[in-house]
Protein backbone atom coordinates (compact mmCIF):
# COMPACT_ATOMS: atom_id res chain seq x y z
CA UNK A 1 0.00 0.00 0.00
CA UNK A 2 1.49 3.34 -1.04
CA UNK A 3 2.07 6.06 1.52
CA UNK A 4 -0.31 9.04 1.52
CA UNK A 5 1.21 12.16 -0.01
CA UNK A 6 0.74 14.05 3.28
CA UNK A 7 2.69 11.39 5.16
CA UNK A 8 5.44 11.70 2.58
CA UNK A 9 5.50 15.46 3.16
CA UNK A 10 5.78 15.31 6.96
CA UNK A 11 8.22 12.38 7.06
CA UNK A 12 11.18 13.10 9.36
CA UNK A 13 14.28 11.03 10.08
CA UNK A 14 15.96 11.12 13.52
CA UNK A 15 19.45 12.60 13.14
CA UNK A 16 20.64 12.91 16.74
CA UNK A 17 19.39 14.09 20.15
CA UNK A 18 16.48 16.54 19.61
CA UNK A 19 17.24 16.63 15.87
CA UNK A 20 15.27 15.46 12.81
CA UNK A 21 15.81 15.81 9.07
CA UNK A 22 13.17 16.22 6.37
CA UNK A 23 12.67 17.82 2.99
CA UNK A 24 10.04 19.89 1.26
CA UNK A 25 7.52 18.07 -0.93
CA UNK A 26 6.58 19.28 -4.43
CA UNK A 27 2.96 18.32 -3.82
CA UNK A 28 2.62 21.11 -1.24
CA UNK A 29 4.31 23.93 -3.13
CA UNK A 30 2.92 27.43 -2.65
CA UNK A 31 3.52 30.67 -4.53
CA UNK A 32 6.76 31.15 -2.57
CA UNK A 33 8.13 28.07 -0.82
CA UNK A 34 5.89 25.34 0.59
CA UNK A 35 2.38 25.64 2.04
CA UNK A 36 2.78 27.05 5.55
CA UNK A 37 0.30 24.58 7.02
CA UNK A 38 2.49 21.64 6.05
CA UNK A 39 5.56 23.43 7.43
CA UNK A 40 3.73 23.84 10.76
CA UNK A 41 2.76 20.15 10.63
CA UNK A 42 6.41 19.21 10.08
CA UNK A 43 7.38 21.23 13.14
CA UNK A 44 4.71 19.49 15.22
CA UNK A 45 5.75 16.12 13.83
CA UNK A 46 9.20 16.55 15.40
CA UNK A 47 7.49 16.82 18.79
CA UNK A 48 5.19 13.87 18.10
CA UNK A 49 8.15 11.68 17.12
CA UNK A 50 10.35 12.72 20.03
CA UNK A 51 11.11 9.85 22.45
CA UNK A 52 10.55 12.15 25.45
CA UNK A 53 7.01 13.16 24.44
CA UNK A 54 4.49 13.39 27.29
CA UNK A 55 0.81 13.36 26.41
CA UNK A 56 -0.82 14.95 23.36
CA UNK A 57 -0.70 18.40 21.74
CA UNK A 58 -2.77 21.12 23.37
CA UNK A 59 -1.33 24.10 21.50
CA UNK A 60 1.25 24.89 18.83
CA UNK A 61 2.70 28.25 17.81
CA UNK A 62 5.00 28.64 14.82
CA UNK A 63 6.66 31.84 13.64
CA UNK A 64 7.72 31.90 10.01
CA UNK A 65 11.10 33.63 9.93
CA UNK A 66 11.79 32.93 6.26
CA UNK A 67 10.36 30.88 3.41
CA UNK A 68 11.82 27.43 2.99
CA UNK A 69 13.56 26.75 -0.30
CA UNK A 70 12.89 23.46 -2.04
CA UNK A 71 15.13 20.81 -0.54
CA UNK A 72 16.26 19.40 2.80
CA UNK A 73 15.85 21.01 6.20
CA UNK A 74 16.38 20.18 9.88
CA UNK A 75 14.00 20.45 12.83
CA UNK A 76 15.18 20.78 16.42
CA UNK A 77 12.63 19.94 19.12
CA UNK A 78 13.59 20.25 22.77
CA UNK A 79 11.47 19.65 25.87
CA UNK A 80 12.29 22.81 27.83
CA UNK A 81 10.24 21.78 30.87
CA UNK A 82 8.36 18.62 31.85
CA UNK A 83 5.88 18.67 34.72
CA UNK A 84 3.67 15.89 36.02
CA UNK A 85 1.00 16.38 33.37
CA UNK A 86 2.30 19.11 31.00
CA UNK A 87 5.33 19.50 28.79
CA UNK A 88 6.69 22.65 27.15
CA UNK A 89 8.56 22.42 23.85
CA UNK A 90 10.88 24.71 21.92
CA UNK A 91 11.13 24.15 18.16
CA UNK A 92 13.45 25.45 15.44
CA UNK A 93 13.54 24.68 11.73
CA UNK A 94 16.79 25.35 9.90
CA UNK A 95 17.95 25.26 6.31
CA UNK A 96 21.59 25.63 5.35
CA UNK A 97 22.30 26.56 8.97
CA UNK A 98 19.86 29.50 9.00
CA UNK A 99 16.68 29.57 11.10
CA UNK A 100 13.51 29.57 8.99
CA UNK A 101 10.96 28.88 11.77
CA UNK A 102 10.75 29.17 15.52
CA UNK A 103 7.99 27.69 17.61
CA UNK A 104 6.65 26.40 20.88
CA UNK A 105 4.25 23.62 21.74
CA UNK A 106 2.37 22.52 24.83
CA UNK A 107 1.58 18.84 25.28
CA UNK A 108 -0.30 17.34 28.19
CA UNK A 109 -1.94 14.28 29.65
CA UNK A 110 -5.64 14.93 29.03
CA UNK A 111 -8.16 14.13 31.75
CA UNK A 112 -11.90 13.65 31.54
CA UNK A 113 -13.59 16.81 32.88
CA UNK A 114 -16.69 18.90 32.32
CA UNK A 115 -16.63 20.52 28.91
CA UNK A 116 -18.71 22.50 26.44
CA UNK A 117 -18.27 24.82 23.44
CA UNK A 118 -19.36 28.45 23.40
CA UNK A 119 -18.68 28.57 19.65
CA UNK A 120 -21.09 26.18 17.94
CA UNK A 121 -20.92 24.97 14.36
CA UNK A 122 -23.29 27.03 12.21
CA UNK A 123 -26.10 25.41 10.27
CA UNK A 124 -24.67 24.72 6.82
CA UNK A 125 -25.45 22.40 3.90
CA UNK A 126 -23.72 19.00 4.08
CA UNK A 127 -20.62 18.55 1.91
CA UNK A 128 -22.40 16.21 -0.49
CA UNK A 129 -24.67 19.07 -1.58
CA UNK A 130 -21.82 21.43 -2.46
CA UNK A 131 -19.53 21.64 -5.46
CA UNK A 132 -15.87 20.87 -5.07
CA UNK A 133 -13.26 23.48 -5.96
CA UNK A 134 -11.72 22.62 -9.32
CA UNK A 135 -9.79 25.83 -10.01
CA UNK A 136 -6.47 25.88 -8.17
CA UNK A 137 -4.87 29.08 -9.47
CA UNK A 138 -1.63 27.33 -10.29
CA UNK A 139 -0.90 26.64 -6.60
CA UNK A 140 0.05 23.01 -6.09
CA UNK A 141 -0.87 22.48 -2.43
CA UNK A 142 -4.55 23.32 -2.98
CA UNK A 143 -4.82 20.19 -5.14
CA UNK A 144 -4.05 18.11 -2.04
CA UNK A 145 -7.44 18.99 -0.53
CA UNK A 146 -11.08 18.37 -1.34
CA UNK A 147 -12.53 21.82 -0.59
CA UNK A 148 -16.23 22.67 -0.87
CA UNK A 149 -16.97 26.37 -0.24
CA UNK A 150 -20.15 27.38 1.54
CA UNK A 151 -19.72 31.15 1.66
CA UNK A 152 -16.92 33.70 1.42
CA UNK A 153 -14.96 32.36 -1.55
CA UNK A 154 -12.48 34.43 -3.51
CA UNK A 155 -14.00 37.68 -4.83
CA UNK A 156 -15.56 37.23 -8.26
CA UNK A 157 -14.48 40.77 -9.14
CA UNK A 158 -11.27 42.27 -7.74
CA UNK A 159 -12.60 45.83 -7.73
CA UNK A 160 -11.42 47.12 -4.34
CA UNK A 161 -14.90 46.97 -2.82
CA UNK A 162 -15.11 46.24 0.91
CA UNK A 163 -16.82 43.04 2.02
CA UNK A 164 -17.37 40.88 5.07
CA UNK A 165 -14.26 38.74 5.63
CA UNK A 166 -16.12 35.61 6.76
CA UNK A 167 -15.59 32.28 4.97
CA UNK A 168 -17.07 28.86 5.56
CA UNK A 169 -16.18 25.63 3.78
CA UNK A 170 -15.92 21.87 4.07
CA UNK A 171 -12.47 20.36 3.57
CA UNK A 172 -10.49 17.15 3.88
CA UNK A 173 -7.28 15.64 2.57
CA UNK A 174 -7.22 14.47 -1.04
CA UNK A 175 -7.12 11.55 -1.27
CA UNK A 176 -9.07 11.10 1.97
CA UNK A 177 -6.90 10.33 4.99
CA UNK A 178 -7.71 9.58 8.64
CA UNK A 179 -7.38 12.75 10.70
CA UNK A 180 -4.56 13.22 13.21
CA UNK A 181 -2.85 16.15 14.91
CA UNK A 182 -0.46 16.79 12.02
CA UNK A 183 -3.14 16.92 9.32
CA UNK A 184 -5.42 19.03 11.54
CA UNK A 185 -2.53 21.46 11.99
CA UNK A 186 -2.10 21.79 8.24
CA UNK A 187 -5.80 22.40 7.65
CA UNK A 188 -5.84 25.08 10.37
CA UNK A 189 -3.82 27.16 7.87
CA UNK A 190 -6.04 26.35 4.88
CA UNK A 191 -7.83 29.72 4.83
CA UNK A 192 -6.61 32.37 2.39
CA UNK A 193 -5.67 35.83 3.75
CA UNK A 194 -8.80 37.62 4.91
CA UNK A 195 -7.65 40.91 3.39
CA UNK A 196 -8.25 39.51 -0.09
CA UNK A 197 -11.92 39.04 0.71
CA UNK A 198 -12.22 42.14 2.89
CA UNK A 199 -10.91 44.53 0.19
CA UNK A 200 -11.24 42.54 -3.06
CA UNK A 201 -7.71 43.58 -4.02
CA UNK A 202 -4.69 41.50 -5.05
CA UNK A 203 -2.69 42.36 -1.93
CA UNK A 204 0.68 40.69 -1.22
CA UNK A 205 0.26 38.94 2.13
CA UNK A 206 1.81 36.13 4.12
CA UNK A 207 1.38 34.54 7.55
CA UNK A 208 4.04 35.56 10.07
CA UNK A 209 2.83 33.59 13.08
CA UNK A 210 0.05 31.06 13.69
CA UNK A 211 -1.22 29.42 16.87
CA UNK A 212 -3.41 26.31 16.84
CA UNK A 213 -5.35 25.20 19.92
CA UNK A 214 -6.40 21.54 19.96
CA UNK A 215 -9.64 21.02 21.88
CA UNK A 216 -9.83 17.22 21.58
CA UNK A 217 -7.54 14.27 22.03
CA UNK A 218 -6.30 11.61 19.66
CA UNK A 219 -9.33 9.38 20.19
CA UNK A 220 -11.76 12.07 19.01
CA UNK A 221 -9.57 12.60 15.94
CA UNK A 222 -9.61 8.86 15.24
CA UNK A 223 -13.40 8.90 15.62
CA UNK A 224 -13.56 11.69 13.03
CA UNK A 225 -11.72 9.41 10.61
CA UNK A 226 -11.49 10.64 7.04
CA UNK A 227 -14.69 12.70 7.15
CA UNK A 228 -14.98 16.32 6.13
CA UNK A 229 -14.13 19.19 8.46
CA UNK A 230 -16.13 22.42 8.52
CA UNK A 231 -13.92 25.48 8.74
CA UNK A 232 -14.92 29.05 9.48
CA UNK A 233 -12.49 31.97 9.22
CA UNK A 234 -12.84 35.71 9.84
CA UNK A 235 -10.61 38.75 10.08
CA UNK A 236 -10.32 41.08 13.06
CA UNK A 237 -8.03 44.13 12.86
CA UNK A 238 -6.08 45.48 9.85
CA UNK A 239 -3.49 48.11 10.71
CA UNK A 240 0.00 49.26 9.74
CA UNK A 241 0.90 46.34 7.51
CA UNK A 242 -0.42 43.51 9.73
CA UNK A 243 -3.81 41.94 10.35
CA UNK A 244 -5.04 38.98 12.35
CA UNK A 245 -7.55 36.33 11.45
CA UNK A 246 -9.18 33.59 13.47
CA UNK A 247 -10.70 30.25 12.52
CA UNK A 248 -12.66 27.37 13.99
CA UNK A 249 -12.74 23.76 12.75
CA UNK A 250 -15.50 21.22 13.51
CA UNK A 251 -16.04 17.66 12.36
CA UNK A 252 -19.25 16.56 10.64
CA UNK A 253 -20.79 15.69 14.02
CA UNK A 254 -20.37 19.32 15.13
CA UNK A 255 -17.51 18.68 17.57
CA UNK A 256 -15.12 21.63 17.85
CA UNK A 257 -11.71 20.16 17.07
CA UNK A 258 -9.45 23.21 16.92
CA UNK A 259 -9.37 26.99 16.92
CA UNK A 260 -6.60 29.10 15.48
CA UNK A 261 -5.34 32.65 15.32
CA UNK A 262 -2.67 34.06 13.04
CA UNK A 263 -1.00 37.37 12.33
CA UNK A 264 -0.47 38.16 8.65
CA UNK A 265 1.81 40.69 6.95
CA UNK A 266 0.38 42.67 4.06
CA UNK A 267 1.81 45.21 1.66
CA UNK A 268 0.07 48.02 -0.15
Amino acid sequence: MSKHVFDEAIALTPAGPDLFRGRTHPGYGNMVGPFGGVTAAQALQAVLLHPDLLGEPVSLTVNYAAALADGPFEVKAHAARTNRSTQHWQIEMLQDGAVTLTGTALTALRRDTWGTDDVRMPQVPPPGELARVTRHGGVEWVKRYDARPITGSFPEVWDGSENEALSRLWMRDEPARALDFASLTAMADFFFPRIWLRRARHTPAGTVSITVYFHVGAQQLRDTGSGYLMGQAAGQGYHNGFFDQTAQIWNEAGLLLATTSQIVYYKE
